[in-house]
């Protein structure tokens, strides 16, 4: 059985390739370089590029800030200092939030505006808005109280 020639053979191409840089023509080597250039930056930018791997998991250690051997009172005597801190800072809060009421009203006067319609508007929305939280959290509790009757 004969083999026919591959077509794949890259011997005649080279062949013509070297026939055609050893011919005396000005152009030679610039055409060398521009046809090299593609692969040459090809190259450049896969070996300059970075690849990161996955980052090593990390050992968790946990870190305790409050004693395990506390008692109950202890716990208790905490809870009731952080509601104090709690409701120092609501109480803060809300009076900041009634001095720009305050100070936005006198502004609201300077310029001329109805502020009384103004605060009648904004106590419904507030009081709408309680209401509304009051249902979410009744209907919340009723929820959470047939799932503990139901689970019985």
């Amino acid at each position: 059985m004969r083999m026919l020639p591959s077509r794949f053979n890259p011997a005649g191409g080279l062949a013509d390739f070297w026939n055609e840089i050893r011919r005396p023509h000005p152009y030679r080597w610039p055409i060398l370089l521009v046809s090299i250039l593609p692969a040459a930056l090809m190259v450049w930018w896969g070996v300059n590029s970075t690849q990161y791997g996955e980052p090593e998991r990390p050992q968790i250690e946990y870190i305790t800030t409050l004693d395990p051997a506390r008692s109950e009172a202890e716990i208790a005597a905490e809870n009731r200092a952080n509601q104090e801190i709690k409701d120092l800072r609501a109480a803060e809060e809300a009076r900041i939030a009634e001095e720009k009421r305050r100070i936005y009203k006198e502004i609201g006067r300077a310029s001329g505006m109805d502020v009384e319609a103004i605060e009648r508007k904004a106590a419904a929305e507030r009081a709408a808005d309680k209401a509304a939280a009051e249902k979410r959290r009744a209907e919340a509790e009723a929820a959470a109280k047939a799932k503990t009757d139901a689970g019985q």
